[in-house]
């Protein structure tokens, strides 16, 4: 794998392992453009607490540590920081004006909830036919993309939705659209075929092959050793060949500032 910009760290909270850790794994599986991306801090109005992000107060920690590293390894690894961020309406400038105070490279869109995260759904929680779960998460989606900030949408295919294939072929189809025509990348997300979750869905990338769409690969790293996992790399090349998706080796980094 050339690139991976999906990688989290213990300082996101639920994942394991400190960037060194995912720096050298990353170099022992050959990959030469490395982006730190662990759940972006969002200082929410409400004093919501969120257990599986970075804390507001450990911003700067979360970025020297990289930049850190940045350094140290410029001669084996290029290396990136970032976030993977959801698009909350309520809470999206708080949130930037935040990271905006450090560097960054880049962000991906991970819309886990629709709405906020204190008073939204989290779409991957259970099975699910709610139509207005689905419509919400897309209409969030194509409003983040919007804002012309993200680089790539990780897990589009997130949402449980198992109700009416028909309303999923309509509402994912609009997204897919959407991606195209903003030339944002959609990533097939190798965390979910190591651990055989229910995404990536069939049906969604079936939706994004008619389309057109480009694809990226993306560990979604929450252990170092996921970043050399040649064996659920080549799955991700034989998805992504299954359905005839073009696949990107690399993307190109919007600027957050």
């Amino acid at each position: 794998m050339y690139a991976n910009y999906h990688t989290h760290t213990y300082l996101s909270n639920h994942a394991t392992g400190t960037p060194r850790d995912y720096v050298e794994s990353a170099i022992a599986g050959d990959i030469r453009l490395l982006g730190f991306s662990d759940h972006v801090p969002y200082p929410f109005s409400t004093g919501h607490y969120s257990g599986y992000r970075v804390a507001v107060a450990d911003t700067e920690k979360y970025v020297s540590q990289i930049l850190a590293l940045r350094e140290e390894y410029k001669d084996k690894i290029q290396i990136f920081l970032g976030y993977e961020a959801e698009y909350f309406p309520n809470e999206f400038d708080a949130m930037l004006k935040n990271i905006r105070k450090y560097e960054c490279d880049y962000l991906i869109l991970g819309q886990h909830y629709t709405n906020n995260e204190y008073d939204g759904k989290y779409v991957y929680q259970a099975l699910t036919e709610e139509k207005d779960v689905l419509t919400r998460y897309v209409d969030q989606a194509v409003a983040g993309m919007e804002t012309g900030l993200f680089s790539y949408i990780a897990h589009p295919d997130l949402p449980y939705f198992r109700g009416d294939d028909g309303f999923y072929t309509e509402e994912m189809t609009r997204l897919c659209e959407a991606a195209k025509q903003l030339g944002i990348p959609l990533e097939i997300n190798l965390l979910g075929l190591r651990q055989g979750r229910a995404y990536p869905y069939e049906k969604f990338w079936e939706i994004a092959a008619r389309v057109g769409n480009d694809a990226i690969l993306g560990c979604d790293a929450h252990d170092a050793a996921a970043l050399s996992d040649a064996a659920t790399e080549e799955s991700g090349r034989a998805y992504a060949a299954h359905f005839g998706i073009k696949l990107l080796d690399r993307v190109e980094l919007r600027k957050v500032k």
